[in-house]
């Protein structure tokens, strides 16, 4: 870790591929399974499934952590290029171990590889005992790059796509989407066929837009200018209800209404709580607080941002007492800890971020509101969240900056420019990065990425419009800390 710069954060190892040579993946693989063994998920003869998306460098890190597998003689199982839920659905079922290669909504030039227990998420104790495995390699498996010289092909596919869309075919039904004309941005995420699948599974038509042979860097929370007017331009050219598309690996949703508006992710995410009944909501602190404004939960907890800690808070939250427990990211990505039951049917826990499920739960509850999804989230209370991030600024850069501001808040915010607009600083919260309150209601929630090197910037205002202000005067603010 510490000699090749690849880190592992909350969404397993993600660097430059430069960096993540054969030898790299092999040990991360070979650390991972070594866990696994020690806590009993693993042992010779047990099969991991694996998959990956569609950026050039996936095939080559899949087959460095098939070798892996093969090395410490467990069966591995290639799932082919799908979206990471399915490939949890499929992996969690049987609870068996899998690994998903993707850098998510990264640009190309870096890659990842997330991991998953039998049942669940890796969680940040799983990261710390990984850490700690002491691992050695085979001696005459790699050249002097650390590019394997040892022949190892990927499995034979096992298609598990249709066990993907029956899960929501089966819960909501034939005709769930009957009426609805929906633009599928396919791009170059890895589920952008599954998509289209689903779509029509459910009665719904659907008219895949923007395939791409090239890998794009689709981000579902600091949604790209290019991608603004790619959906307003297809709505200009003909009418839909909706459009749908994911990020690169497919378990964050972006769902635009019918004017091109693109819905941020943790509005989604109230609208499928909503919509399922949950009694309780797990968030991190950077979502929308229109949740709390919302009152349909009877319990809202607050995490810092990660799957792995929204799984650990709603996990908590079931055992409580309250089901259904759910969550959800600002990205989208919506999670369940425990069943579903609606109508004599049955939608089973996923503790994943899946990216259909909240598009599809909005655009259901929009029934009501004339297949309007626009119409449908001005039932909700006016709070409105935008970020935007600071690219190539270095995560210990951040960290010291945003420990700056923290020692004295008021005067800094203001030297920052951030006070001249929101007025004096009413709260602080450091629950991840720093996430500031003023008096008018505004906030700016300044935090590191966890996985790129990117500051990120979090707003949130009573209105679209000074909400976009609001970004502005943060952004701005921040920019005079790069190097």
């Amino acid at each position: 870790m510490a000699q090749s710069r690849v880190g592992f954060g909350t969404s397993g190892a993600r660097g430059l591929v430069v960096a993540m040579t054969d030898r790299l993946c092999f040990a991360y693989t070979v650390g991972y399974l070594k866990h696994l063994s020690a806590i009993g998920e693993f042992s010779p003869g047990t099969s991991v499934a694996v998959s990956g998306d569609l950026r050039p460098s996936t095939p080559r890190i899949l087959r460095a952590c098939v070798a892996a597998i093969e090395w410490m003689k467990g069966s591995p199982v290639f799932c082919g290029f799908v979206p990471t839920p399915a490939l949890s659905l499929y992996a969690f079922s049987r609870h068996i171990p899998s690994l998903m290669v993707t850098g998510s909504h990264i640009p190309a030039d870096r890659n990842g590889i997330k991991f998953n227990r039998a049942c669940g998420e890796f969680l940040k104790d799983d990261e710390t005992s990984m850490r700690a495995q002491e691992v050695v390699l085979p001696e005459d498996w790699f050249d002097e790059e650390g590019m394997l010289t040892h022949d190892v092909p990927l499995p034979p596919v096992v298609n598990i796509v249709p066990e993907y869309i029956s899960r929501y075919q089966d819960f909501f039904g034939n005709e769930a989407l009957s009426g609805f004309k929906l633009g599928v941005y396919q791009h170059s995420a890895v589920g952008r066929d599954v998509l289209v699948d689903i779509v029509e599974s459910l009665g719904g038509e659907a008219v895949p837009l923007g395939r791409s042979d090239n890998f794009i860097p689709v981000d579902t929370e600091a949604v790209r200018p290019e991608d603004v007017l790619l959906s307003k331009r297809w709505v200009g050219e003909g009418f839909y209800d909706a459009i749908l598309t994911t990020d690169g690996d497919s378990d964050r949703p972006l769902l635009s209404d019918r004017y091109g508006n693109w819905v941020r992710g943790d509005v989604l995410g109230i609208l499928a709580a909503r919509t399922l009944g949950a009694t309780a909501v797990t968030t991190p602190v950077s979502s929308n607080t229109a949740l709390e404004k919302a009152g349909f939960a009877r319990s809202v907890r607050r995490t810092r941002i990660g799957s792995p800690f929204v799984v650990a808070e709603m996990t908590q939250a079931a055992k409580d007492g309250f089901l259904p427990s759910v969550g959800y990211e600002a990205n989208g990505g919506f999670l369940l800890a425990t069943d579903v039951v609606q109508n004599g049917k049955t939608l089973a826990a996923l503790p994943t971020r899946d990216a259909i499920l909240p598009m599809i739960c909005a655009l259901i509850a929009a029934r009501n509101h004339g297949n309007d999804l626009a119409a449908l989230i001005e039932t909700l209370p006016a709070r409105f969240t935008i970020s935007d991030r600071l690219a190539e600024m270095p995560t210990e850069e951040s960290r010291t900056q945003i420990a700056i501001l923290a020692e004295n808040t008021p005067e800094k915010a203001h030297e920052l420019g951030f006070t001249t607009f929101c007025g004096n600083v009413q709260h602080v919260d450091q629950t991840d990065g720093l996430r500031i309150t003023f008096d008018c209601g505004d906030i700016i929630h300044l935090r590191p990425s966890g996985n790129a090197p990117e500051l990120r910037v979090y707003v949130e205002s009573d209105t679209p419009e000074r909400a976009a202000k609001l970004l502005a005067v943060g952004m701005n603010g921040v920019s005079a800390w790069r190097i």
